[in-house]
């Protein structure tokens, strides 16, 4: 991996094509045509392509294509035994330049034109003179070159260019295999080479709004760059009402964002007045703090001139990088729950459908930006709910938190309502404190719990889905969190804003009368009660930091674990500039 990472490097760099291994490409070739009977039987055409398979170094491409792409390859020839797929009459078929313009345009999918060498594919195809036995040669590298970079283009629209868990994806499952060979074969047959493109992508409704969005920011980066150069505020922050020497262009850039309607407000002549955070400026603004997860106060502060000026390059990179992530996604079977980290928010869906009216969205909270506390991306089946149930405090918590608490503060367990156990099951019962036990507590040998009720870490309802890290979602006694814009504050865990709703959801297709109201009765009654779901429920923990509306706002979160920079990095990309953070 760290050898990829750093050819990535160097291609970024400007170095070089890269060319294919000479003897996987030999042995490539030995299988399509090790026909030595037949030899003699083949044109020129054949005998061409053929040579460039054997000859690594005639193979245009700029990323390496890896062992599937190289295989895919020669079945692809093998099967036209040997025909151009590309080139008709001697020059490239309307198929050919339909594909090479979406290779120069792979940004529009939100990819690196340069990764597929369209540029220096389309130049094999002028004419190049010389011998005829060279202009077969040359009409071979163009074909088998456009074949291949077709390959790669399909396999990174469908799957991504980077597996998703060296990005620290943990997935379950990875999306539908393709046909490449009969896919290329399509491509170099057909017309639309967009639309053919566009179904290889993900069809999920918020990735082609999140597509659309590219398009927009793209030409902002391109045509208004200024505009994110806003005047320094010269204090801590600017209040509603206060002057700010930047306002004339802030409402420029507030226009251009589409927070502030044009024609909005009428011309201010005096220069004074528009300095002035007045009520329409402040009404963009405070759309815009919406927009990017912040408190939408209306104060120009260190947090808001920091999104306020975040270049349009960086807006553009994290599509991009969002927009691989959801590559990585399977097709939904069964209508999952997803919790997009960065967004605070949970999203139940009760179709595949990913439309806005078919989900039940709510507010969480996730882990802290500590490495040892933040919520890992990963997928696991929701299997039961528990009501009033107890909180078996983790060991790193014991030893870090609970313990040293326990031996300094008298009181301290009976205040938290906490007992210390012996065995794993809610029946084992209460030890009494003493040193012995305490020490039995530190080496492992017993553990820590608290005691259910409102004031248990866990809340009232615990939502449970067996994996590796030991998260799972629950209520809380500290709702006042929610009212936070930014609600990173768990040791990993996640808490949902509307426990009685999201029990609700998953209840709703098991035994029993499960209404708000029988919810709320089993939260509140005097025992811990586990029901288990009618059938498991996907829940996919994700991390997305751009989310494009049905409303048509693009919305962009802080990048809270810095999985961006990851992915930048990952990819061989080079890192965009955006302000240091308040």
């Amino acid at each position: 991996m760290k050898a990829l990472i750093e050819r990535r490097r160097r291609h970024a760099t400007g170095h070089s094509l890269r060319l294919l291994g000479v003897a996987t490409a030999v042995c490539i070739a030995c299988l399509a045509w090790a026909r030595p009977s037949a030899a003699a039987e083949r044109s020129p055409v054949d005998t061409a392509v053929a040579s460039v398979i054997a000859r690594a170094d005639w193979i245009v491409h700029f990323r390496p294509i890896d062992h599937g792409d190289r295989l895919a390859l020669a079945r692809l020839y093998t099967g036209t035994s040997g025909a151009l797929l590309w080139v008709a009459q001697g020059k490239p078929t309307a198929a050919a330049l339909a594909v090479l313009a979406r290779l120069r345009a792979a940004d529009d999918f939100g990819l690196i034109p340069r990764d597929y060498a369209g540029e220096t594919i389309a130049a094999l195809a002028l004419p190049g003179g010389g011998a005829p036995t060279e202009s077969n040669l040359r009409r071979a590298q163009f074909d088998v070159s456009l074949s291949a970079a077709a390959l790669l283009l399909i396999t990174d629209l469908h799957y991504g260019r980077v597996d998703a868990r060296a990005a620290g994806f943990e997935l379950d499952a990875r999306r539908d295999a393709l046909d490449l060979v009969a896919l290329v074969r399509a491509l170099a047959q057909g017309s639309d080479a967009q639309r053919l493109l566009s179904g290889i992508e993900p069809q999920f409704y918020h990735y082609k709004l999140l597509e659309s969005a590219l398009a927009r920011y793209r030409e902002l980066a391109r045509a208004a760059p200024r505009l994110t150069r806003l005047a320094p505020l010269g204090r801590r922050s600017v209040r509603p009402g206060e002057r700010y020497a930047g306002a004339p262009q802030l409402r420029e850039l507030l226009t251009a964002l589409g927070d502030l309607p044009a024609r909005a407000h009428a011309p201010v002549t005096d220069k004074a007045a528009a300095q002035v955070l007045d009520p329409e400026l402040l009404a963009g603004l405070r759309r815009f703090q919406l927009r990017h997860g912040l408190a939408a106060d209306g104060v120009l502060g260190t947090a808001t001139m920091r999104e306020l000026t975040t270049p349009f390059a960086w807006r553009v990179r994290q599509i991009e990088l969002t927009l691989e992530r959801w590559r990585w996604l399977p097709v939904f079977k069964t209508p999952p729950i997803i919790v997009n980290i960065p967004q605070f928010r949970l999203f139940a869906f009760r179709s595949t459908a990913d439309r806005a009216a078919d989900i039940l969205q709510m507010d969480v909270i996730v882990g802290r930006t500590y490495p040892r506390n933040r919520t890992p991306v990963f997928v696991a089946d929701m299997r039961y709910v528990i009501f009033r149930p107890y909180w078996d405090v983790p060991r790193s918590i014991t030893m870090r938190e609970m313990l040293p608490a326990i031996e300094s503060k008298p009181g301290f367990m009976e205040h938290e309502h906490l007992e210390i156990v012996r065995g794993e099951t809610d029946a084992a019962r209460a030890l009494a404190v003493t040193p012995e036990t305490l020490r039995e507590l530190a080496a492992g040998a017993v553990r820590l719990r608290q005691r259910p009720g409102p004031d248990n870490a866990l809340g009232l309802i615990k939502f449970v889905l067996p994996n590796a890290h030991d998260v799972y979602l629950h209520s809380t006694p500290a709702q006042r969190l929610f009212g936070e814009a930014r609600r990173a504050f768990s040791h990993g865990c996640i808490r949902v804003s509307d426990p009685v709703a999201l029990a609700a959801y998953v209840l709703r297709d098991t035994p029993g009368e499960w209404t708000a109201d029988s919810i709320q009765a089993a939260m509140n009654g005097s025992e811990t009660r586990r029901v288990r779901l009618a059938h498991p429920i996907k829940v996919m923990i994700l991390y997305g930091t751009v989310l494009a509306t049905e409303a048509g706002q693009v919305m962009f979160f802080e990048d809270l674990y810095g999985q961006d920079r990851a992915l930048e990095r990952l990819l061989g990309l080079s890192a965009v500039p955006r302000p240091a953070a308040p």
